[in-house]
């Protein structure tokens, strides 16, 4: 039997942020893609809205729905193991936040169409209102993932815009299950370890520069103890996994750095 024929979809994972949802499928919608809205424990009035929404919007989005709150990860890998059960391939994830514009969705959509095996990943290009002490907190983050993969070759790991291959991801999601102290975070240090993986897997990562503004709807997730902590956990890890692959992964950079010197 033959390889699926590639489909894209749309993954959005939502946590309270009913005042910009509406704007963000409104966009989203332009895509012309399937919608799996996954909320991941958000509060009654949240809830409402989200319900509002499923019915006016009707069979091209489909809200999954579960409580207690997980993680911004956990909601990712259950709307890409719906979408991958409904016969997707390709999975577009955009936050709910109303950082990004559906405009450079379609970008990366456009590209992840024209190179099907390759993880599509926006690296940030920000405004005014980002705040100093999460712009700072991912330029270190880009350090440990450099040195994570021996390689420059991922420019940004915690954009909330890409293009999953969703074969790779989730055989990444499931390798990294098989080691208790080794597994994947399920909550913001997910959007790193993902792509740090899929590196080791060999996938080839494509970054597309986009513009992020600090949220529409004036919310944010991230708390700066507990989230920088979990990432510190992650790194940890990573750094570790990286260890006992660093020959492969030598390897890997030295036959690029032979094929770039005979082109």
């Amino acid at each position: 039997m033959g390889q699926p024929l590639p489909a894209w979809c749309v993954v959005i994972p939502f946590f309270n942020h009913a005042g910009s949802i509406g704007t963000v499928l409104e966009g989203v919608k332009t895509l012309g893609l399937r919608c799996y809205l996954v909320d991941d424990g958000s509060d009654a009035d949240s809830e409402a809205v989200l319900a509002a929404l499923a019915d006016r919007e009707g069979a091209w989005l489909r809200l999954l729905q579960y409580r207690p709150n997980q993680g911004k990860g956990m909601a990712v890998v259950t709307g890409l193991r719906a979408a991958a059960a409904d016969g997707y391939t390709h999975a577009v994830q955009i936050d709910a936040d109303g950082q990004h514009d559906s405009a450079d969705a379609r970008r990366l959509l456009e590209l992840s169409q024209r190179d099907p095996s390759a993880m599509i990943t926006g690296f940030a290009v920000f405004d005014a209102s980002v705040p100093r002490s999460r712009l700072y907190g991912r330029y270190v983050t880009h350090v440990w993932v450099w040195i994570n993969t021996l390689s420059l070759q991922i420019r940004d790991t915690m954009c909330g815009l890409r293009v999953y291959p969703l074969a790779d991801t989730l055989a990444a999601w499931r390798g990294a299950g098989r080691f208790w102290l080794l597994g994947m975070g399920k909550r913001m240090s997910f959007d790193t370890e993902i792509l740090v993986r899929l590196y080791w897997r060999g996938v080839r990562i494509v970054n597309v520069p986009v513009p992020v503004t600090y949220p529409l709807d004036g919310v944010s997730h991230f708390r700066l103890w507990r989230d920088n902590l979990q990432l510190s956990g992650a790194h940890a890890r990573m750094f570790v996994g990286m260890l006992w692959r660093s020959p492969l992964l030598l390897l890997r950079l030295a036959r690029r750095h032979l094929a770039g010197a005979a082109a």
